[in-house]
């Protein structure tokens, strides 16, 4: 008795898996399509970090380049900081295992960040911005036409709300961004996963996971206080994430108070419109008496 419950527990636990990858199978084919992100062609640069996000992000990437009606390759890229400890034959290893083709990148960055930041402040965003230098540059050198990052819903919901309490701006991270100097698209094709399916995953797939706290900096707190906001709404209001993140795609600029998204100055009464075109005609009745 005990062995069929056993087995009936295990055919359950492969049949909700199997849901889980054909969903974020599903939900990262839905945003590469409606963002146009990957094309015939392109050579996809996959930053992978080594934690949970960037792993599933290329697995998933490889089952839908065997799948798509189109021809991409991918090629996956570790920046590997100087830190000691760091298991620097763990992704290389896994992939190979993979077959995947991939390049590291050693480079310092935690040195020009501690230059830079007292001890005990938040060196986050800095880290972020240099690595991102970094992997620009290297997506040139290795002629990648696109650079996916590993960046999921709640990414993209907590990024919004940091820039709106913090930042006094309506922004996030955008599925598909052009960088300033026009040389590189950025794409997101995690956009639509939640990070709770991606904790489920990376568990399930047993990915090597490399902790980011390998580098002894402190935690962005900011952040940390918008993912716990989101997660006591998730809570006590099901459903209110859901709602927020279909805002951010359902704009109404005539709604909100940016002059230069919206022409505000140019504003006029349809009547007062019709007076005037009326006037440029010939004039009006009272012109005529």
């Amino acid at each position: 008795m005990t062995g069929t419950v056993h087995t009936r527990k295990a055919i359950r636990a492969a049949y909700e898996n199997n849901k889980l990858h054909k969903r974020l199978c599903r939900q990262v084919g839905q945003a590469i399509g409606d963002y146009n992100m990957i094309g015939e062609g392109d050579r996809v640069m996959v930053c992978l970090s080594g934690g949970k996000d960037s792993h599933a992000l290329l697995d998933v990437l490889l089952t839908l380049q065997t799948r798509a009606p189109i021809n991409f390759e991918l090629i996956a890229v570790n920046l590997e900081p100087v830190v000691a400890g760091y298991p620097s034959d763990t992704l290389p290893a896994y992939l190979k295992e993979r077959g995947v083709k991939f390049h590291i990148e050693r480079q310092d960055t935690l040195a020009i960040v501690k230059r830079h930041f007292p001890e005990g402040r938040n060196a986050c965003s800095l880290c972020s911005r240099l690595r991102r230098g970094i992997l620009y540059r290297v997506a040139g050198e290795l002629g990648a036409t696109r650079i996916a990052l590993g960046h999921h819903r709640e990414d993209i919901l907590e990024t919004f709300f940091l820039n709106l309490f913090f930042g006094g701006k309506l922004k996030t991270m955008p599925p598909k961004l052009r960088t300033d100097d026009g040389r590189h698209i950025v794409i997101r094709p995690l956009a639509y996963v939640k990070e709770a399916d991606l904790v489920r995953y990376a568990d399930v797939r047993q990915f090597p996971i490399i902790p980011c706290s390998l580098c002894g900096l402190e935690p962005n707190q900011q952040r940390r206080q918008m993912k716990a906001m989101l997660h006591e709404w998730q809570k006590m209001h099901p459903g209110r994430i859901e709602n927020i993140f279909s805002s951010l795609s359902t704009v109404v600029p005539s709604h909100l108070m940016d002059a230069e998204l919206f022409g505000f100055a140019d504003l006029q009464a349809d009547g007062i419109a019709r007076a005037d075109d009326e006037r440029e005609a010939g004039g009006s009745e009272s012109d005529d008496e």
